[in-house]
This record gives structure tokens, C-alpha cells and sequence, in this order.
């Protein structure tokens, strides 16, 4: 076996000074950003303290009008096409003195933050926003420097936020007024047109997801935690499939519920907060994240509210179904204030199968790891999105393409190397449908997924019997402790055996549809650890 040794940093020196504004207040705490918020009505002071805000027509990410600056330092590093959209120097450089102009006259503030847990690795950020609740989010969900820390503290890269600037489709080329521009070279990362914090934190990652690989860093979109034993387990999955939900375990210790570093010597957490779904949360299910709903300091975004009591309704889709609480981790009890940890034990892989297919829990080989990890499956529900009527089935690259710039082979390429190194299981955990696809079926229910989580962490499903799903080749378990042995394989909870056998094709077809465009890229075992073909029998 070979041991590799992490790389140096690729560069060291800081950001150049840059001039914005007409006046800057600098690093304020949380509660002097909540007077300024408040004074400026950015947003309302909910009953127990949180602070609710509206982001207007942008309750979610723009990744369409997300652009990459085509430039010769890191050209040849991006995986060009999809999310990475090329913009030119020169189209750069002439917004860029747009923003700097239209921003001359304003008051900001700034945050100087780091983003990663290792200080071998770690990138220091310095953050300006034209709104107190926005700086808010950035001291919660990045690292704050101690006043040691900032009495030293240079910014490797600059994230500026303006809703507040307007792009020109027409003269700048862009997609639309919405516009975040992503330097590499620079390090710098430009939003404007959108009060969606998330831009923010999403363009911090997909810096680190650039760099890292270069550091022999995995960097993931994945939550950690870490068990009584000291065993440490990696999730991965993308947004609604039970990521932050799943982590969040009393039973285990947080090392972090997003964005993760795992290099030879363990994983290490790329941020100080979490950023979690608030819609329909359950003080019984998910008591920790329900908690953050009820305290001074957590930003909450779009999440309804009666204007008399200023009590919050959770339940209540009235701005959009992506309402979200941003804080800091230590207001999650169990957590690791280090942020770091060592090796895993156990890696899970979660999707939200809406077609009610996919077994709630099956062990995969490394080959299939890669796999579905290229793949990175899982479904949206109708009435999400404007036009979707049924269950769409989504794949976004290691389970996060909107944020890696490089090609997925090179990030699937370390997930082995890992894996294998270590000898870590990797399990496929499906949280959504069974007995039926979404409106026939019924939601897995969290009490019986914990179980499995539970039972597959600590051994207990170790040398259980398996059956080899006939169209996915995946190995599922035949029992598990407190879970109901009919729940285990799909078919069986279907009223119409062969109506699951259609579907089941049907998404198989999905997955190596989608697969053509990586085949050339991986080996031959990892293309071959898909579903069989649409004609094979089960």
C-alpha cells in the first residue's frame, strides 16, 4: 500500500487591499448586527430571539447565473460546461468595476473569517455585505478568528455580497440582473442581484473544492460525526435527502453538517455553523436543529411568522418550502468545537428516492462507491418547481456538481484511494419513498432510517445475510434491529409486484443515461457497478 503525504499549500500570500465603499464597519459582534438590523428594518425579532428575514424573489441558489472567470493560472484545472459557465477577463474585469462604483457610495460591513478547520489548509476570508443580517450569517456559518487570530489576520480571498447591484444581460452576458462572478485566480467572488446568503457560503466551498485537490484533500458536501467509540462516519447527500437531520445525532458528536476536508491525517470541518432546512422541523425528530429555532443569534430566512406574537410557524410554506435557520455549531449540543476528527469508519451515501425503488439501506463495493458517487442520485417532488408534475429524478456529481469546479473523476479518484486505504464500508441509505412511488407510497419513516443508520455504524450489520438487488446489484440486508424485515427489500412493499419492476427499470435507464458522460473518464469496474440494462430480467 502506498501512503501519500499532504501537499503544502498551493499559494500563501494574502489578497490585495481593496477599496470599497464609503465607509466600513468592521468585524461587529452579533449583537451589535442585530441593533443595526433592526434599526434598518432588515428583518424582525421572532418571540425567543432569532432573527427572521424575507430574501425576496431568491429563496434559493441562481447556479445558472453563477460564471467562472476563463483565465490562464486555473483554466486547465475547471471542468468547463454545466454549472462551471466561462465569463472572459475582459467581461469580468468591466463588472467588476461596476460593482466597485455602485457599492463607492454605500455603507458595508466586513468580516474577516476563516473557512477550514486544519490550519495547514485553511483559507482566512474576509466577507462585505450591504446588510447587517448578511453579516451576520457569514460570522455564523464560516470560522471566526479569535482577537489573537485577527491581530494578524490577511485575507487569502474576498466574498462580496450586493443584492443591491443589478447586471445588464445585454452588455455584460449575462443570463439575467442575478449575477455571482467566481475569480480562482484572484480569489475573489462577486454577488449581485440575490439576497440569498447561501450564494455566500456555497462560493467559499467551491473555492476550497478547487484548491484542496491540489493539497491531496477530498474536499465533500457531506456532514460528519463522530460515535462514543471514537468512530467517525461521512455523509453524503444532497439538500432534502437527511443530511443535517441525520448528523445531528444525540448519540454521536457533530464534527459538521456541509462541507468537509478529508486528508491523511482525518476529516476537518470547513465551517464554524450549519445552514439547515427549518420547513416541517419536529421538536421529537430532530430536537437539536428545532432548538436553534429558539435562539438569540440564528438567522432564519423566510420562514413565516405571525406579526403580533412574533411566534414562528415551521410548518408554513407561505414564502417558499426552502425556509432556512443559519448558526453557529456550537448551538448544536453535542458537537466538536476542534472541528476536526480522524479516519472514518464508515461512509453513507443518502438519496431521497421519490419513485420508491431503491432499498432503505444496501451495502455497496468501492466500484459501486464510485458509481453512485459520480451519480449522485436523488429525486425532486412535484410542485417544488414550476413544471414538475411527477417525480424527477436529479444528478448532481459528487453529490454536489453546482460546486465543484474540477471534473468528478478527479474527486471520485481520491474517494477511492481513500476507501480502499482505509477499508471504509460505504452505505446506500434511501429516505425516500417505500411501498409505492411519491403520492402512492408513503415517506420512510425516521425512526426505522436512524435504526439503520444506527445498526450499519456500529457494526450490528455486519455478516447479516444479504439478497443482491436483481437490477441495481446492491446488497440488502434481509433484518436489521428495530426495523420491520418487510421494510428491507422494495419489492415486497408494493401492492403491484410488477408495477415496482417497471419503475425499477425505468430509473435503472435514468442512471446509466446520465452515466454516458463519465464512462470515458473512470474504470472499467466503476462503469460496470451500475444497474443492469432495461432488457435484463429480475
Amino acid at each position: 500500500m502506498t501512503v501519500t503525504t499532504e501537499k503544502p499549500r498551493t499559494e500563501r500570500s494574502a489578497h490585495a487591499p481593496l477599496q470599497l465603499g464609503r465607509r466600513i464597519k468592521s468585524n461587529l459582534s452579533v449583537a451589535e448586527l442585530y441593533e443595526h438590523a433592526i434599526e434598518r428594518g432588515e428583518g424582525t425579532l421572532a418571540a425567543e430571539g432569532p432573527l427572521v428575514v424575507r430574501t425576496g424573489k431568491h429563496t434559493g441558489r441562481s447556479p445558472k447565473d453563477k460564471f467562472t472567470v476563463d483565465e490562464p493560472s486555473t483554466r486547465d484545472d475547471i471542468w468547463w460546461g454545466g454549472f462551471n459557465q466561462p465569463i472572459s477577463e475582459a467581461r469580468f474585469e468591466a463588472l467588476r468595476r461596476r460593482f466597485i462604483k455602485h457599492l463607492g457610495e454605500r455603507n458595508l460591513l466586513s468580516q474577516d473569517l476563516y473557512v477550514g478547520a486544519d490550519p495547514v489548509h485553511r483559507r482566512s476570508v474576509r466577507v462585505f455585505t450591504e446588510s447587517a443580517w448578511a453579516s451576520i450569517f457569514a460570522r455564523n456559518l464560516f470560522i471566526r478568528p479569535t482577537r489573537a487570530q485577527l491581530a494578524t489576520y490577511a485575507p487569502d480571498f474576498l466574498i462580496v455580497d450586493a443584492p443591491s447591484f443589478r447586471a445588464d444581460p445585454d452588455r455584460d452576458g449575462t443570463r439575467s440582473e442575478t449575477v455571482i462572478l467566481v475569480h480562482y485566480g484572484r480569489r475573489e467572488i462577486w454577488i449581485g442581484g440575490t439576497e440569498y446568503a447561501g450564494e455566500m457560503k456555497k462560493g467559499a466551498f467551491g473555492v476550497m473544492n478547487h484548491l484542496l485537490p491540489d493539497e491531496d484533500v477530498l474536499p465533500m458536501h457531506s456532514a460528519v460525526n463522530v460515535g462514543r467509540q471514537g468512530d467517525v462516519a461521512i455523509f453524503f447527500g444532497l439538500s432534502g435527502t437527511g443530511k443535517t437531520t441525520l448528523s445531528a445525532d444525540p448519540e454521536r458528536t457533530l464534527i459538521g453538517d456541509d462541507e468537509h476536508g478529508w486528508g491523511n491525517k482525518g476529516i476537518f470541518n470547513f465551517e464554524g455553523g450549519c445552514y439547515a432546512k427549518t420547513i416541517k422541523l419536529s421538536h421529537i425528530y430532530e430536537p437539536d436543529i428545532y432548538a436553534t429555532t429558539r435562539r438569540f443569534g440564528t438567522i432564519l430566512e423566510n420562514v413565516a411568522i405571525d406579526e403580533s406574537t412574533r411566534e414562528l410557524d415551521l410548518d408554513s410554506d407561505e414564502y417558499t418550502e426552502n425556509t432556512r435557520g443559519a448558526y453557529p455549531l456550537h448551538f448544536i449540543s453535542n458537537t466538536d468545537p476542534t472541528g476536526r476528527t480522524g479516519q472514518p469508519q464508515n461512509v453513507v451515501f443518502l438519496t431521497a428516492d421519490a419513485f420508491g425503488v431503491l432499498p432503505p439501506i444496501s451495502r455497496l463495493s468501492h466500484a459501486q462507491a464510485a458509481y453512485h458517487f459520480i451519480s449522485g442520485y436523488t429525486a425532486k417532488l412535484a410542485g417544488t418547481e414550476i413544471g414538475v408534475t411527477e417525480p424527477k429524478a436529479t444528478f448532481s456529481t459528487c453529490f454536489g456538481a453546482p460546486f465543484m469546479p474540477r471534473h468528478p473523476g478527479v474527486y471520485a479518484r481520491m474517494l477511492t484511494e481513500r476507501l480502499v486505504r482505509h477499508d471504509v464500508p460505504v452505505w446506500l441509505i434511501n429516505t425516500g419513498w417505500t411501498g409505492g412511488p411519491y403520492g402512492i407510497g408513503q415517506r420512510m419513516n425516521i425512526g426505522h432510517t436512524r435504526a439503520m443508520v444506527h445498526a450499519a455504524l456500529d457494526g450490528r450489520l455486519d455478516g447479516v445475510p444479504t439478497e443482491t438487488d436483481p437490477i441495481f446489484g446492491l446488497e440488502v440486508p434481509t433484518s436489521c434491529p428495530d426495523v420491520p424485515a418487510e421494510l428491507l427489500l422494495p419489492r415486497t412493499t408494493w401492492p403491484d409486484p410488477a408495477g415496482y419492476d417497471l419503475k425499477a427499470r425505468e430509473l435503472a435507464t435514468m442512471f446509466r443515461e446520465n452515466f454516458r458522460a463519465f464512462e470515458d473518464g473512470v474504470p472499467l469496474e466503476v462503469r460496470d457497478a451500475g444497474p443492469r440494462a432495461a432488457g435484463d430480467q429480475p
